[in-house]
C-alpha cells in the first residue's frame, strides 16, 4: 500500500534535510563509490535538478514530456561554496513539495511512465532522494536508516519500476529462468516481506512469506538497499539463503 501524498511531500523534504546533513564538512569532490561517474557535488545537483525539473513539471501542468533544459537553475550553483550548494538544494526540495501539495494527489501531469497524476511525482521524489540519500551516506562513512514504512513503499516501488521497464523492453537481460523466486525478508520491520516469482513473461510479486530459490534477510533499510544495488548481497549486515547466483541474476538485470 501506497503513503498519503502529504506524506510524500512530507518525506522528501525531510529526506533532502537528511542529505544535506551530509554534506556538513565534506569534500564535494570526493567521488561517490555507488555511483562511480559522480562527485559528491554532482550527486547533490542530480537530486536538487530533479526536485526543480519536478517542480516545472507540476507547477506548469505539463502534458508534454519537459526537457530538463527548460529548466531554469535545475545545474545548482555557479560557485563551489557549500554553504549556496546548501541553500540551493534546500530551496529545491520546498519548492517541489509546495508545488506538489497545492496540486494535490490527483491532478493529471506528463511523466516518463505517460499521463499519470501527481501522486505519482511525490512518490518518486521522495524515493529518488531517499536512495541517493544513501549513495551520499556512502561516501561520507554515515549510518543510514529509513522510516519502516518508507523503505518497504520504496522497495514495492522499484519493483514496479522493474516491470514498467521490462515491459518497454530498456533491457533484455533475462531475470532468472522461469520458475525461480526470490524472497526479501526483514528482519526488523514485522511483515516486510517479499516473495517474486518469475515467470516466462516476467515476474509477479506479492507481500508474502513462502520458500524461495534465494532469501535475501536483514535490516529493511539494507535490504533496500541491496536490491538497489546500494549495498554488495554479501555485507555482513544481511545473509544470502539458497543460490545466491539467483540473486546476482535479478540485482544484474534490474539495474537502469
Amino acid at each position: 500500500m501506497t503513503l498519503e501524498h502529504a506524506t510524500y511531500c512530507d518525506e522528501l523534504v525531510r529526506q533532502t534535510a537528511e542529505l544535506r546533513s551530509h554534506l556538513s564538512g565534506a569534500d564535494l569532490s570526493a567521488k561517490v563509490p555507488t555511483c562511480p561517474d559522480w562527485t559528491l557535488r554532482e550527486l547533490v545537483t542530480h537530486v536538487g535538478g530533479a526536485h526543480r525539473w519536478v517542480h516545472h513539471i507540476v507547477s506548469t501542468k505539463a502534458m508534454e514530456p519537459v526537457s530538463p533544459e527548460q529548466v531554469a537553475g535545475r545545474g545548482g550553483p555557479d560557485s563551489d561554496d557549500a554553504a549556496a550548494l546548501d541553500a540551493w538544494l534546500a530551496e529545491g526540495a520546498e519548492l517541489c513539495a509546495t508545488a506538489l501539495r497545492d496540486a494535490g494527489p490527483d491532478m493529471e501531469v506528463w511523466s516518463w511512465t505517460g499521463m499519470t497524476t501527481t501522486s505519482f511525482w511525490s512518490r518518486r521524489m521522495t524515493h529518488e532522494t531517499a536512495v541517493h540519500r544513501a549513495d551520499a551516506a556512502g561516501a561520507v562513512g554515515a549510518a543510514y536508516t529509513l522510516p519502516a514504512d518508507v523503505a518497504a513503499d520504496a522497495l514495492d516501488e522499484w519493483l514496479g519500476i522493474i516491470d514498467f521497464a521490462r515491459a518497454f523492453k530498456r533491457s533484455e537481460t533475462p531475470l532468472g529462468e522461469p520458475g525461480q523466486s526470490l524472497h526479501l525478508h526483514a528482519t526488523d520491520a514485522p511483515g516486510a516481506e517479499w516473495l517474486i516469482e518469475i515467470g516466462e513473461d516476467g515476474f509477479t510479486w506479492s507481500h508474502a512469506h513462502d520458500k524461495a530459490t534465494v532469501a535475501l534477510r536483514g535490516p529493511l533499510a539494507d535490504v533496500l538497499r541491496v536490491f538497489y544495488r546500494r549495498l554488495p548481497a554479501d555485507a555482513p549486515s544481511v545473509e544470502v539463503l539458497g543460490e545466491a547466483a539467483v540473486l546476482d541474476q535479478w540485482l544484474s538485470a534490474a539495474s537502469f
